[in-house]
């Protein structure tokens, strides 16, 4: 998102520099550097302005740049973002002086620089908290301004708008979150229930496969059963024809024996 309230000039912050490097505050690191020869002196140096720069930019962010309106707030959150830019550098000069800080201290001014980043990102995020403020409040200001022509008894029922505007989206918005909640309730209620759906037809599925490997089954066995009635069909059937072939020759030799005896 474009920031509605661009940082400013560089000609600006050098200028602003300029003038913050030659406060006091640079005398009073020098002379402290100078009367203290410990390897952490410049470090311990640094570390106070960049204190004293923060404290300087949570007053203002707790001050005008919050209380204040118009220009006075726009011109107090410029001074922020250069004190935040005189912040950093500060920050980068702690990186730099805790090279020459022995091993033995270097851990716990490691964490002395990175308490340091953590403050410096948490003003830098109510900065732009700021800014957006800032700009919504433009925002809504325009639509009275539009209309400050028509007299002052008008703006009353204009911030009234704005409100009931706000209200209304504020609505809208809950309701757009309600039903989402309600669409991935439902969701996942379908899912839950597809997931049962597949379940049974994958049950199904299986008993299906089993019924048809009985019917497989079966079909073999009756098949093997009509083999063996055949065969029995069949051998009833030579059986029969043997028998009326021994009968026949036996009548065949009862005749030849009668003829034989009665014409003899």
């Amino acid at each position: 998102m474009v920031d509605a309230h661009p940082s400013p000039p560089q000609t600006t912050r050098l200028s602003y520099r300029l003038e913050y490097n030659q406060t006091p505050l640079d005398d009073g690191r020098k002379t402290r550097a100078a009367m203290d020869t410990s390897p952490t002196a410049l470090f311990d140096s640094y570390e106070h302005d960049f204190q004293q720069i923060i404290q300087s930019i949570r007053d203002k962010l707790d001050g005008d740049a919050r209380d204040a309106h118009g220009e006075q707030r726009k011109a107090a959150l410029r001074r922020v973002e250069m004190e935040l830019d005189e912040a950093d550098e500060m920050v980068s000069q702690m990186e730099i002086e805790i090279q020459g800080i022995p091993q033995s201290l270097r851990p716990a001014y490691q964490q002395r620089v990175k308490s340091a980043k953590a403050d410096l990102q948490r003003y830098k995020k109510a900065s732009k908290d700021a800014h957006a403020q800032l700009t919504r409040a433009e925002l809504l200001v325009r639509p009275g301004a539009a209309g400050a022509g028509s007299g002052s008894s008008d703006e009353p029922y204009g911030a009234a708008s704005d409100r009931t505007r706000l209200l209304a989206g504020t609505a809208l918005l809950e309701d757009g979150s309600r039903r989402l909640l309600d669409s991935q309730r439902i969701a996942l209620e379908t899912e839950e229930q597809g997931a049962d759906i597949l379940r049974s037809l994958r049950g199904q599925r299986e008993q299906i496969q089993n019924a048809r490997d009985t019917l497989q089954r079966a079909d073999t066995s009756i098949d093997r059963a009509s083999g063996t009635l055949k065969k029995m069909i069949r051998r009833m059937y030579q059986q029969r024809f043997v028998t009326a072939a021994i009968i026949a020759v036996l009548v065949l030799l009862i005749l030849i024996i009668l003829w034989a005896k009665l014409w003899r």
